[in-house]
């Protein structure tokens, strides 16, 4: 039958004959038939398949053998033997010169027929011993994706174990070899798809077994490092960098940058050569890794590698926003290249004659990728040209090119330069920051948790944000006679001008430890910040004190006395009034008492007392105003009216006691002037107003707590009954009465403490509640003033309340919140978000007093926030602060602070605000600050240089290998084969693909 099938194949019958004659043998193959001619028609079928000259003969071939598998197994299986394949894949198949191209398609195809079968283990060790040695004969790109679309279907034959490292290895070697031999676009996408399907492999490989990620990581490493290629490797290893899992990157590059063995020259190889990457079509998240790896080079200060790099690469980069194919990739390399570029314009400039021409482009592409790419390459633009500027002549082309697309507000543009740069532009000495402790891009300066002081820590960089007292603490002249302040004032100075990425405030610690405290324990910071405002106020009275005996005896000027008889700073800054009043519910004698405090403690309501809203007719005097247009800065304040009236008896005979409402505040847009808000303003249809989706946020949903809640509960009305009567001196008896708190004076910092933290009787423990509490970013608190000073105000402002009113609605601006993450008081974990609110709007001032409108004042929630943890500082946002809880239960507000918005003050609702609200410069130190501060930064310095004396050191005594891989390998024994069989890879430089995207 073999004659037979032979005959008719090599006879010069049409096509359609041939097919019907050797449909008849096919259908007689499937009949039962002897040894002897199942072999020759294997033979023969082989030989069709492996050397057939047309596709024709290799369809037949593979149509015989496939009836031979399913119909004939044990004499297939008795053919299909290891001898066998081991002579394929070998020796070939066919005339010397001429040796067959499909055998691997051959094995493949017989594979499936023999997975069963007993020989089947012998066949898979064979194999994967012979695709290990076939890689390392560094294959074709087509022969390569042969082996892995085999692989892919019989991972069975994937090398074990050591081999499989070493197989994983120089598959990236032959990688780094390909090339694509042809320009055309058919033969281009048929090179990607090989690419796709050896790259591909790996990452089947690497998901079951990711102990091969990392040796492989480290051949790729060795091929784009090496300086002693004449050709350098494919951009195809760029589809290696795709399927390593991100999660790797901080690691990889953390232990890449910082590798004393690994040279400069060999570094700037491998960057250059991963930036050629984004030429790589259809790659996934090469970008991430580039800027990963140019972020960590920034970090250990390798400055003159970053340097180099983008000189020589920033062109080639920029050339490839031309296509949209490439052009996401190569626009975050570009953004990064270039913001982080701000020593000097060089980059920026190079850049210059191709902007026009690239803009022209994309907009006549019109599309959506380069509509977007038109708006980021314009923010990108203006950015540059606010950091380099004079240079007119030369920017004037560009600026034209540019002129029809948006520009970013100057916020944005400092916001993105100060984000990505390499090093802090406000001061020589940046580029000697430490190499893994650098500083924070941010430019803020982090604490040393010196043991359990995060509770510390977070207090102090809440004062430290809050600038007024900044201001004055640096402000403090010397020999004020307050040690404590004079400690803060140092690490005030020192977070405020020194070069390190964090400083340790050990000596701040040591002299404002409270004595009860557990050295090493977690300590509740809320009680760490009273007793420090506490010590700082009662040291500051001692003082005053002192003077006051000095200026009995005459020893003291006018002016000084002048000075030292104000309040301290702590009450200026941080000290409010409030006034507690008991009603006799017999007699109906109010006594009342008067008290200063410096936080507000504010409880949580019971369970079974829920804070109702508008429109309720709940005893609770709460209300919660939606988001309106805020009053201009210069005229904060408002009388507030009686929106409803008590069901409740009197407080006192002669006035009604009035519901008091604190309310959250919405953002006023800017260019606009700023309107009052009326009794109608809080009704007003504001549907249209695009602000109030954001605003909204601020203000807590129906069924959970807000902070305005939790202040509404903090004054109202409480009950005096039972066990908790009250003593009336008038009545000399015990009675039933009503006790009512009201704030007589707002402080210029409102600080408020969450009482999340109650005694379980249970467990005789703290226990901490979690409930999520909104944050506003604006609230108004009310505040009595006295019936003069009503009177007063009513009269200067008609159009706001009605005569009698007493009460003044202060605005407060949110400006940091204390996290507490954890579930105890004794344990868990400190941060705090903050920004630094400032009275920008008052610089301009009139002297006759009266403000200008706020139209250009900045939106509350564009002001830049930070994250300070410990040793870490951060940007961060108002929707982190306002999220936090939302996304880890555990941490939660729990110290907030909030400043009250100076302007026009009708009365002396407290001096403080009115003063701290001056515009304020940067303070000058004192003579010895200043030196103790100049002294630590050249001793940071020195200590810098010693360091790289060091490490030069080090290095010059190592081989110059490549080893960050060597803590994850733990047999020694692997490094003698880490090289492979062939160490060399070949080229296939960055021009392979110039037909697609150059």
């Amino acid at each position: 039958m073999d004659k037979i099938l032979e005959a008719v194949v090599m006879s010069s019958y049409p096509n359609n004959v041939k097919q019907g004659l050797v449909r008849r043998v096919i259908e007689a193959a499937k009949q039962p038939m002897d040894s002897e001619q199942c072999w020759s028609m294997l033979e023969l079928s082989t030989k069709l398949y492996l050397t057939g000259d047309t596709k024709y003969k290799r369809e037949i071939g593979k149509e015989v053998l496939e009836v031979y598998g399913h119909y004939h197994p044990e004499e297939f299986e008795e053919f299909f033997n290891v001898r066998f394949l081991l002579s394929l894949l070998q020796e070939g198949y066919g005339p010397l010169g001429k040796r067959s191209h499909y055998v691997l398609d051959y094995i493949q195809l017989g594979l499936q027929f023999v997975l069963e079968s007993p020989s089947a283990n012998s066949i898979f060790n064979l194999l994967r011993i012979e695709v290990l040695r076939k890689v390392c004969e560094r294959p074709s790109p087509k022969q390569c994706a042969k082996i892995s679309k085999l692989l892919t279907q019989h991972p069975q034959c994937i090398p074990a174990g050591k081999h499989q490292i070493l197989f994983c290895q120089q598959l990236i070697r032959c990688i780094g070899q390909f090339q694509c031999v042809s320009e055309g676009e058919e033969d281009i996408m048929e090179f990607l798809e090989q690419v796709n399907k050896v790259s591909g492999l790996l990452q089947r490989i690497w998901r079951t077994q990711t102990s091969a990620i990392l040796p492989s990581l480290k051949e790729l490493f060795t091929i784009i490092s090496s300086t002693e290629e004449q050709e350098a490797p494919s951009n195809a290893l760029a589809s290696v960098v795709q399927f390593v899992p991100l999660e790797l990157m901080d690691g990889v590059i953390r232990n890449l940058t910082n590798d004393d063995s690994i040279t400069d020259v060999q570094m700037m190889t491998a960057i250059s050569r991963m930036i050629d990457w984004v030429s790589w079509p259809l790659g996934k998240n090469i970008d991430k890794w580039i800027i990963a790896l140019l972020k960590g080079l920034a970090a250990v200060k390798k400055f003159s590698i970053l340097i180099e790099v983008t000189l020589s690469k920033i062109e080639k980069v920029f050339s490839k926003l031309l296509y949209p194919i490439v052009r996401e990739g190569a626009l975050s390399v570009l953004q990064y290249m270039l913001l982080s570029f701000q020593h000097s314009h060089e980059a920026f400039h190079l850049l210059l004659p191709h902007i026009p021409r690239l803009v022209a482009s994309l907009k006549k592409e019109d599309s959506n990728s380069a509509t977007s790419s038109l708006e980021q390459l314009a923010e990108l633009v203006h950015c540059m040209f606010f950091r380099f500027s004079g240079f007119p002549d030369l920017y004037e082309p560009v600026l034209e090119a540019v002129k029809a697309l948006p520009i970013p507000n100057e916020d944005r543009i400092k916001h993105l330069l100060g984000q990505n740069a390499w090093t802090s532009q406000k001061n020589e000495l940046a580029c000697f920051y430490p190499r893994l402790a650098s500083k924070s891009e941010t430019g803020k300066i982090g604490l040393m948790n010196l043991g359990n002081t995060c509770y510390m820590n977070s207090i102090i960089q809440s004062l430290f944000m809050a600038s007024d007292f900044r201001h004055s603490v640096l402000n403090l002249t010397e020999g004020n006679s307050q040690p404590l302040m004079t400690k803060l004032q140092w690490l005030f100075a020192f977070l405020e001008h020194s070069q390190r990425p964090a400083i340790s405030p050990e000596s701040f610690l040591s002299a404002s430890w409270p004595p009860w405290f557990t050295p090493g324990a977690q300590q509740d910071c809320s009680e760490y910040l009273k007793y420090l405002l506490d010590r700082l106020h009662e040291e500051e009275k001692t003082g005053k004190r002192i003077y006051q005996k000095l200026k009995e005896s005459s020893l003291m000027s006018q002016a000084i006395e002048q000075h030292y008889l104000n309040k301290t700073l702590i009450e200026k800054m941080f000290g409010g009034k409030m006034m507690t009043k008991i009603r006799c519910l017999k007699c109906l004698n109010v006594s009342s008492r008067e008290e200063a405090f410096t936080d507000l403690s504010l409880a949580f309501p019971p369970p079974d007392r829920h804070v109702l809203r508008t429109g309720s007719t709940s005893v609770l005097p709460v209300e919660e105003i939606g988001p309106q247009f805020i009053e201009p800065p210069g005229n904060p304040s408002q009388i507030m009216g009686s929106p409803r009236k008590q069901k409740k008896p009197h407080v006192s005979g002669d006035h009604p006691a009035q519901l008091v409402l604190v309310e959250t505040l919405g953002f006023q847009e800017p260019g606009e002037q700023a309107t009052p808000l009326s009794s109608d303003a809080v009704n007003m249809d504001s549907a249209k107003d695009p602000l109030l989706a954001f605003g909204e946020q601020t203000c807590s949903p129906k069924d959970s707590r807000s902070v305005p809640d939790l202040i509404n509960y903090f004054l109202s009305p409480e009950r005096l009954t039972a066990e908790n009567k009250y003593h009336c001196e008038k009545c000399a008896s015990l009675q039933d009465a009503e006790k009512v708190a009201e704030l007589t004076e707002g402080p210029h910092y409102l600080i408020l403490t969450l009482l999340r933290f109650s005694f379980d009787p249970s467990t005789m423990k703290r226990k901490k509640i979690l409930d999520n509490v909104s944050i506003p970013l604006v609230l108004k608190l009310p505040v009595l003033v006295a019936p003069e000073e009503s009177e007063d105000v009513w009269h200067r402002r008609k159009d706001r309340a009605a005569p009698g009113s007493s009460f003044v609605s202060v605005v407060y601006d949110l400006c940091s919140v204390v996290v507490h993450s954890g579930i105890s008081s004794e344990s868990g974990h400190y941060y705090c978000y903050s920004r630094e609110c400032s009275d920008t709007s008052t610089l301009g001032q009139p002297q006759d007093g009266a403000q200008k409108p706020a139209s250009d004042k900045q939106l509350d929630f564009e002001i830049q926030w930070y994250l300070f943890n410990d040793t870490r500082v951060s940007f961060s946002s108002f929707e982190s602060v306002s999220n936090v809880t939302s996304f880890f239960p555990k941490d939660t507000a729990y110290v907030l602070f909030y400043r009250q918005r100076p302007g026009r003050q009708s009365c002396p609702l407290h001096e403080a605000g009115a003063e701290a609200s001056r515009p304020h410069g940067e303070p000058s130190l004192n003579k010895d600050l200043m030196e103790a501060i100049s002294k630590d930064n050249i001793l940071y310095l020195q200590e810098q240089e010693k360091e790289a004396r060091n490490r030069a050191a080090y290095i010059s005594a190592l081989p110059k290998s490549p080893l960050w891989w060597r803590d994850f390998d733990r047999d020694k024994d692997d490094d003698s084969s880490s090289g492979g069989c062939s160490p060399a890879a070949g080229g296939g430089g960055s021009g392979s693909f110039h037909g697609l995207v150059f």
